[in-house]
């Protein structure tokens, strides 16, 4: 390919290379970012080809452009003969990372902020994290109080080798709040070179569930209880049916059904936790019910996949059903359908993928969850009568 690069397409090249290769310049790793100005045309010939007019308008707009160049960038010349006289004529434009920033001072939109890489590079470099390109582009990214606690955290796994005295969420590194590992534990593991995650002593499973077998409500025993990882406490029964709700209410006063046992959720951190319950596993029948939102949908996909694989101490995988989570259950319970949240707050679309929904399960998400119009975005579970979800699970349990 030959032709003559002007200084507008020259600039615009290299504001292209600096958005691919900042982070490269800003680790040490590109330093210089250069920009043929004639390729393909060497010689008195190919000027000729050009045409004299077209070449000497364009030698005559990088003189004038060379005349106002920032320090750090330069213009390379090369000799070219033409009609027997030799001159040197621009080849190609080099520029440094600080060259690159102030030729491209002021246009919108801009790359990068340098000074701010440059900032947040040294404050890793200074804590010992490893810097990379692609961790220096995640790290500029988050904001300035994310960026003080992942260096903190560095920090502080430099002077715990062993963290394994202390749950994720008991982690004393300052300024670091009880979730903030769930967003960047992946970041914080690749700056630091270790993963803390897998360090931490495991939070025990505490499942907070509702004995609703009529016969062990006739016993006068108790009929609320907490079941915890590890501890000695039995369960009343041993259920032949587990139904697993999000909401207290549902599973306070949820009607009576033989052999069953119905237990909190707690969200979708908890659906991974519950699949290694071993009364859970070992139930026959293993139901869901959430709310009819993104998040309902989110929570029953991640459970299904949680229980979809055996336990690591052998206990086989489990297929999981929802009761009152399709398609026609969106309809049936429209009346009920919300917008806003319990603040006022529109309530959002969701872009996440649920491969693990059934189809009549993916047609609600995608009703409630597009990002185009919709009738409503929610119907929450406590909305809908027990009686309706007690007929379902039965229905469901006798095929």
């Amino acid at each position: 390919m030959s032709g003559l690069v002007t200084p507008e397409d020259a600039v615009a090249a290299v504001r292209g290379k600096l958005k691919d290769n900042w982070s490269e310049a800003v680790c040490g790793e590109h330093s210089v970012f250069s920009v043929r100005l004639r390729p393909g045309v060497r010689t008195g010939r190919a000027v000729e080809q050009l045409g004299y007019a077209a070449w000497h308008d364009w030698h005559m707009r990088w003189r004038d452009f060379t005349g106002r160049l920032p320090d750090g960038v330069e213009v390379v010349r090369a000799a070219v003969t033409i009609r027997g006289v030799t001159g040197d004529y621009p080849v190609m434009l080099t520029a440094d990372l600080d060259g690159v920033a102030a030729l491209l001072d002021g246009a919108e939109p801009p790359i990068v902020d340098i000074g701010r890489a440059r900032t947040r590079a040294a404050a890793l470099h200074s804590a010992g994290a490893i810097l990379t390109p692609a961790t220096l582009r995640a790290v500029y990214d988050l904001d300035a109080n994310d960026v003080d606690v992942l260096v903190n955290a560095v920090t502080w796994l430099r002077g715990h080798p062993d963290a394994g005295e202390w749950t994720l969420r008991q982690l004393p590194v300052p300024g670091m709040h009880t979730k903030w590992l769930d967003t960047h534990g992946g970041l914080l593991r690749d700056v630091a070179g270790r993963d803390v995650r897998d360090e931490v002593r495991p939070r025990l499973t505490v499942v907070h569930l509702t004995y609703v077998d009529p016969g062990h409500a006739a016993s006068g025993r108790r009929r609320h209880d907490a079941w915890t990882t590890g501890d000695v406490h039995d369960l009343a029964y041993r259920p032949r049916i587990v139904l697993v709700v999000e909401n207290r209410d549902s599973r306070l006063w949820f009607p009576p059904v033989d052999d069953t046992i119905v237990v909190e959720g707690g969200g979708k951190a908890a659906a991974a936790l519950l699949a290694n319950v071993p009364w859970i596993r070992s139930a026959e029948h293993v139901l869901y019910w959430g709310d009819i939102d993104a998040d309902g949908y989110a929570i029953l996909d991640r459970f299904r996949a949680a229980l979809a694989v055996p336990t690591p101490d052998g206990a086989p995988a489990k297929p999981v059903t929802s009761i009152l989570m399709e398609a026609t259950d969106l309809h049936r319970y429209a009346a009920h359908g919300v917008n806003h949240d319990r603040a006022g707050r529109p309530i959002k679309a969701s872009r996440e993928l649920l491969p693990n929904l059934t189809e009549a399960e993916s047609i609600a998400y995608a009703t409630i969850a597009t990002a185009g119009p919709t009738p409503f975005r929610r119907i929450e579970q406590e909305v809908i009568p027990l009686t309706d979800a007690v007929t379902r699970l039965l229905r469901i349990v006798k095929g």
